[in-house]
């Protein structure tokens, strides 16, 4: 390999050895690791570096001399371009593989703690269509490869601007994929955008202009419930209200599955909705999924499982590490819409939740009501600041602790709350076991992990959720 360190060499010939770690692959050349993008292991590639140091390196896959022999058709149209689902190319059965090993080798490598034997991944019956939350972004420039523009060089088209409904591409935040069939949300996803664009496109609709913050379809929320019940929410630019009623009364009659219809207006230079509030036009303004005999309320802006299947695996495994016999008092950190506190609650003395989100607790109250779960209570605010004595006193102390934190992991201040709190157990449930491994080793001179469980989510993606139990020593 050439010593040179320019991160647009180009490296040919490369065959690639090993999968790596979130969706990268590795080859090892003249003992440089190489990390790449977009190929898998046996494939043999040429790869552009983008970085180049003296024992590793990392670059994109540009061309292929040969593929693996474990790669399968991509079933999306989209595959390559759109950044949802990088592993289509991959068996099923191999992506488990994979995901199993990178939460073994980051639990070990990066957690450097005694382990049981970490339990094989539990991988999803339903691999497409898995999906109920997908938001979509309207442009008025379709963003174009560069294969079609070399194309219409070549044949001299005009490169007229066509308005997009679908996905950012990857890393270009103003770049926006047409998306007619996505295969991760169950119909009628596909039918409600499909429609949308087509009836917007024939009345003359202003898609919106990213760069410049004009135009007034912005973005499309579509959730849909195993329950059967389907919620859109239509984010807009500004209040048009004779062509909102047009546009919502023509979805409503071309969709009749929708059974809640709202729309936003964001005049904000960002696309969050987290402080403005969504208007039902139709519907109660919420939908109702359900995990086991528990039912969710889910509003426009609720934090969910965005798999509810799945989540419900995931939940029952939260549940049996546990270890519940009716006695304990169980603390649920970062509880969110309060759904694992009230999925174990039967086997509970008493749920304590907490959550830094108000609305979110607000949501868990309503949830606690809707199932009848009278021994659960939510407070807002930061675990590290409401966990003192006087609580305890109130609420008791916990017997487990159940925590769900984000992709960072938790702070390092509540790791030191968690061991001042001294609970038997804690099961610590993960959606980066990177982190995880952090916060396991912190942990480690006072708990004992005990059993291990990684578990798919995210088919075709390298995200992997992990539960961990773990006992005071």
């Amino acid at each position: 390999m050439s010593k040179r360190r320019d991160k647009n060499q180009v490296l040919q010939g490369i065959k690639v050895d090993d999968y790596a770690a979130e969706g990268k692959s590795l080859a090892r050349i003249d003992g440089k690791v190489v990390f790449i993008e977009g190929a898998v292991p046996g494939d043999i590639v040429d790869v552009r570096l983008s970085k180049s140091k003296k024992d590793w390196a990392e670059g994109k896959a540009i061309h292929f001399q040969s593929y693996s022999s474990d790669r399968v058709d991509p079933f999306c149209e989209h595959f390559g371009t759109c950044g949802g689902c990088k592993w289509q190319m991959l068996p099923y059965s191999r992506q488990l593989e994979y995901k199993q090993n990178e939460a073994v080798q980051n639990l070990k490598r990066l957690g450097r703690i005694t382990l049981p034997e970490i339990s094989p991944i539990l991988g999803c019956n339903s691999n497409t269509r898995y999906r109920n939350k997908l938001e979509f972004t309207f442009s008025n420039k379709r963003y174009k490869t560069w294969e079609e523009l070399r194309v219409m060089d070549a044949s001299g088209e005009k490169k007229e601007d066509v308005p997009a409904l679908g996905f950012h591409v990857p890393r270009l935040f103003d770049k926006v994929i047409d998306i007619h069939t996505c295969h991760l949300m169950d119909e009628p996803s596909n039918l409600i955008k499909n429609t949308i664009r087509t009836f917007a496109i024939e009345r003359g609709y202003a898609f919106y202009d990213i760069k410049n913050h004009t135009g007034w379809l912005r973005t499309l929320v579509i959730r849909v419930c195993t329950t059967g019940e389907v919620m859109v929410n239509i984010c807009l630019g500004y209040e048009d209200k004779k062509e909102q009623q047009v546009l919502f009364d023509h979805l409503l009659k071309a969709v009749p599955a929708i059974t809640t219809l709202l729309y936003t207006i964001n005049p904000k230079k960002n696309d969050s909705i987290h402080d403005l509030e969504p208007v039902a036009y139709y519907g109660k303004g919420f939908i109702t999924e359900q995990l086991e005999n528990y039912r969710f309320k889910i509003g426009p802006k609720s934090f969910f499982q965005t798999n509810s299947r799945q989540g419900e695996k995931l939940y029952q495994i939260t549940r049996d590490f546990a270890a519940l016999t009716g006695n304990e008092v169980v603390y649920d950190l970062y509880c969110g819409a309060g759904s694992i506190g009230i999925f174990v609650s039967a086997q509970a003395k008493k749920i304590i939740g907490v959550e830094v989100i108000a609305e979110a607790i607000e949501d868990a109250k309503e949830n606690a009501r809707l199932n009848n779960v009278h021994h659960a209570s939510f407070f807002a605010g930061d675990v590290i600041n409401i966990c003192d004595d006087a609580f305890f006193a109130a609420h008791g102390r916990p017997d487990v602790i159940i925590t769900d934190p984000p992709r960072a992991g938790m702070h390092e201040k509540l790791v030191q709350k968690l061991i001042e709190i001294k609970a038997p157990r804690i099961v610590y449930v993960s959606c980066n076991t990177a982190t995880q491994a952090r916060d396991l080793q912190l942990l480690n001179d006072y708990y004992e992990v005990t059993r291990v469980q990684p578990v798919d989510m995210f088919p075709h993606t390298h995200h992997i959720e992990n539960v961990a139990q773990l006992r005071l020593r």
